[in-house]
């Protein structure tokens, strides 16, 4: 599936929700669907700068393409970072750096959450656009 699609996927999911409670559930849902990152990789060195919460997020790269897994102290962060990870993970460095996100913003969510956890999910977005990046260029520069 594409990052498109995968978008779309997740827009369609949350037209089933009419409230925001029940939206708010299915996130939290999502975090606990999460597959677990490995203990191993909590570390400093992958928690994601600029989100309230503990956020820990790994990279892999496979075969050309980058594979995420992800955890979070919070639930509903970590049902963001589900988000996140589920439409990104599994793409070629170039595809995730390319990729317009607009799911965000097509299920309302930047109105429905607060400045703080809005500033986390822009963080998790940029910190996997960061390693895609880097990726990219590491593979460019064999």
């Amino acid at each position: 599936m594409t990052i498109q699609e995968r978008q779309d996927q997740i827009i369609e999911d949350f037209e089933m929700f009419d409230e925001w409670m029940d939206k708010y559930e299915y996130i939290i849902q999502l975090g606990k669907d999460l597959p677990q990152i490995e203990e191993q990789y909590k570390t400093a060195d992958n928690i994601i700068k600029g989100c309230q919460s503990k956020v820990w997020l790994h990279a892999d790269y496979l075969d050309g393409k980058l594979f995420f897994t992800a955890d979070s102290d919070a639930v509903i962060t970590k049902g963001l970072v589900s988000m996140v990870v589920q439409v990104l993970s599994g793409h070629t460095p170039k595809e995730i750096a390319d990729a317009n996100i607009y799911f965000i913003e097509k299920i309302g969510l930047q109105n429905h959450l607060s400045p703080t956890r809005s500033n986390g999910l822009l963080a998790m977005l940029k910190q996997i656009k960061m390693y895609a990046v880097a990726y990219q260029s590491q593979a460019l520069n064999k």
